[in-house]
């Protein structure tokens, strides 16, 4: 359970961080980007985190 509330943190951080420097500088391309990275970390994060069954 400790592993899942630091990557949802972890997750947190990111989200923060991109959206600070996306409104620092809006360009569109950086923006697609930032979407997609931030689908491929809440895609990992919903269905590859199972270092809890271990």
């Amino acid at each position: 359970m400790q592993n899942r509330i630091l990557a949802l943190l972890a997750f947190l951080t990111l989200c923060a961080f991109l959206a600070v420097f996306f409104w620092r500088v809006p360009r569109v391309d950086l923006g697609i980007l930032f979407a997609v990275t931030l689908a491929m970390t809440a895609y990992d994060f919903l269905f590859h985190h199972n270092s809890d069954r271990h």
